[in-house]
């Protein structure tokens, strides 16, 4: 998967995963963990990533599945990895357009949007989100899929 000029956006759904057990916990905790190897791709994350992981967080603690330590210590980690952080006001326009178009959430079209536009994958653990964006020409990976699988393995 890993070019070291290579450049990866990915959402909250990924990331929440390092930090509660679910399926393709292990897969998530693989990715990040390129983000110590010599030939790292550089991750993107739009700044409403941190606003969604922080909410997911909030619904775990909600439904006990986490502490209020865990949620905050669990954000710390976040803020502290070394992702390019992108600011999406000049993504907007073009992600109202892909939700339009694609039938999504803004919210996953800001991710989609910013991965178009700098020639990005898009890595996702939303199913739902990536079989409505199949063979539409889009850069997507699926967290659980083979070609996840297929893509990490060359490293």
């Amino acid at each position: 998967m890993s070019r070291p000029d290579e450049m990866i956006v990915i959402d909250a759904s990924v990331a929440v995963k390092l930090f509660m057990q679910e399926d393709y916990s292990d897969r998530a905790e693989k990715l990040f963990s390129m983000l110590g190897s010599d030939v790292q791709p550089v991750f993107i994350a739009p700044d409403l990533f941190f606003a969604e992981c922080a909410n997911v967080f909030r619904t775990y603690f909600k439904m006990r599945a986490l502490d209020s330590v865990d949620a905050k210590s669990a954000m710390a980690i976040l803020l502290e990895l070394p992702l390019q952080r992108l600011a999406i006001y000049d993504h907007v326009a073009f992600a109202l357009e892909l939700a339009l178009d694609n039938d999504i959430s803004v919210y996953d079209a800001l991710y989609l949007a910013v991965a178009v536009h700098l020639g990005a994958r898009f890595v996702t653990a939303d199913r739902k989100l990536v079989r409505k964006l199949q063979g539409r020409g889009y850069d997507i990976i699926w967290l659980g899929g083979k070609a996840f699988t297929q893509s990490i393995d060359r490293k």
